[in-house]
């Protein structure tokens, strides 16, 4: 059984009874009164703050849901005010009839209808015509991020699964992912690679078009009855998976080598060009996908829609299924009409459109997981629910990845003088952080690279449905898996746009 993750540790350690640092330090502040009363010998009034230092360290250090009570004031604090202020409602332009279509008379006049215009985080998104590719005739989207300062390109992928797969097979994918990752690290230009897995309902239509050009007409009365009964049967429990790889890169890494390359976007996707290919070489070798479309600006926008809009990629493919054959007809959709017309964001769910969705994080477990058990999360529950898992994988300098271990280990250390002072038994779990902290220090050593792992999953259900009942049935199957589900309550709008839609953006790489 190929195991992968055995060896991976905590990006932070705790220091002492499962305390991190600054955790540990607010518990001592509070209890700073405690302590002056003893000095002074008032008992009374000892009496009053010990109970009070209790219940502070426990709002600070108590998990509810994965955060502690301080945390969540937090978020009810910032729900609170942006529903005060409006800024957790969104409604395009085009549903308020703001969008400037251009001037009709002139086709390079296109307006805003070239602009895109996302709710939340993706708002700061800009997308652009890449130059041809050398020796294509496809013009890539790149994908510019003005608040995070990154540069993106998105990639369908088809891959054949590993359900089939022996354990030499899936070593050998294991070791491609790993491979491309070290070549990223070495490369130092990949800020991160962005793994994107959508179960959307499949109404059959690409089928239809299918049986209507392939069947026979002499075909046997008793065969075709059987077909029919075969399709009713299967057609409503009818899913298909799309996959999607995301490379990006930080403007403040390229922007020397970009000048050199032609300056502006031009540049930059030139860049991005030899990065593009590089990971595409990796992903059709060892790691076995069978083809690899980087996308263009229309089809990303599609992307986008059916990504906040599972519904209409019945229509979206039907319209691309006869534009094959009668260029007349229009296929596709404008980047200014990709996003929802309409968003709005709750405490425990996000809205947008006629659907609503939930989503998590996903907590790798201690002892590794098997190749594929995350497999098991992507099966909807019930016809018309539309599932999606995100895994984000940024590559760690070798300086920084050096310093990072070096302080874990100094991390590891001081809590076990501190567990032996307290007379706390050092545990198992104990010994077996510090261990994998040995061994991923030889692993640097010996030229290995370290990758930070984070993943986000979300459930989109039709807006009439009683999401939280679906919520629930996603962290079960999040659980059943060997994972642990952590609900993104108040930021579940930021983690929709992370787990649903292919434009690279990702976690914060810093805890607030």
């Amino acid at each position: 059984m190929s195991v992968y993750g055995a060896s991976a540790t905590r990006d932070r350690q705790a220091w002492l009874f499962g305390l991190t640092g600054p955790q540990f330090f607010m518990v001592l502040v509070a209890g700073f009164p405690t302590w002056m009363a003893i000095a002074l010998g008032q008992w009374l009034a000892l009496l009053v703050v010990l109970p009070a230092w209790v219940v502070v360290g426990l709002l600070i250090c108590l998990p509810i849901r994965g955060h502690s009570a301080f945390q969540w004031i937090g978020v009810l604090f910032r729900h609170l005010a942006g529903a005060a202020f409006g800024w957790s409602r969104f409604q395009s332009k085009a549903a308020a009839g703001e969008l400037d279509l251009g001037d009709a008379e002139d086709p390079e006049d296109e307006g805003e209808a070239g602009e895109a215009d996302l709710p939340g985080i993706l708002a700061s998104i800009q997308i652009h015509d890449g130059p041809p590719m050398t020796g294509q005739t496809a013009r890539p989207a790149i994908i510019q991020n003005h608040a995070t300062r990154t540069w993106a390109a998105t990639a369908r992928v088809v891959h054949p699964g590993i359900g089939m797969s022996d354990d030499a097979d899936r070593f050998r994918m294991g070791a491609g992912l790993t491979e491309m990752m070290e070549a990223a690290t070495a490369g130092n230009q990949i800020d991160l690679v962005v793994v994107q897995v959508r179960t959307i309902p499949d109404d059959g239509t690409e089928r239809d078009e299918w049986v209507r050009h392939n069947a026979r007409p002499d075909e046997p009365e008793v065969s075709a009855k059987v077909n029919v009964q075969l399709e009713a049967m299967t057609a409503g429990a009818a899913v298909r998976r799309e996959a999607f790889v995301t490379v990006v890169v930080r403007e403040d890494v390229i922007n020397k080598d970009a000048k050199r390359a032609g300056r502006g976007v031009v540049g930059r996707a030139r860049i991005l060009y030899s990065l593009m290919a590089e990971v595409e070489a990796r992903l059709t070798g060892s790691i076995g996908c069978t083809r690899v479309n980087w996308l263009d600006t229309s089809e990303l926008a599609v992307a986008i829609r059916t990504g906040f809009e599972p519904g209409d990629a019945p229509a979206l493919a039907d319209a691309a299924i006869h534009h094959r054959d009668n260029p007349s007809i229009a296929a596709g959709v404008p980047v200014a009409a990709a996003g929802p017309a309409s968003a709005s964001t709750a405490l425990r769910s996000y809205r947008h459109g006629e659907w609503e969705s939930v989503a998590a994080t996903i907590l790798l477990p201690r002892k590794g997981a098997r190749m594929g058990a995350l497999a098991r999360v992507l099966v909807p529950s019930q016809p018309g629910e539309r599932r999606a898992l995100t895994v984000l994988y940024r590559p760690v300098s070798q300086q920084a990845a050096d310093r990072a271990t070096g302080r874990a280990q100094m991390s590891a250390v001081m809590a076990g003088t501190l567990r032996e002072k307290a007379g706390k038994v050092e545990r198992a779990k104990d010994r077996q952080s510090i261990g994998n902290l040995h061994e991923r220090d030889e692993k640097l050593e010996r030229g290995r690279s370290l990758v930070k792992v984070s993943s986000a999953v979300s459930i989109t259900v039709p807006a009439g449905w009683n999401v939280q009942d679906y919520g629930r049935r996603l962290d079960a199957s999040i659980r059943i898996s060997g994972f642990t589900p952590l609900p993104l309550d108040g930021a579940h709008d930021a983690a929709f746009a992370v787990s649903a839609i292919p434009l690279g953006v990702g976690l914060p790489k810093k805890r607030r």
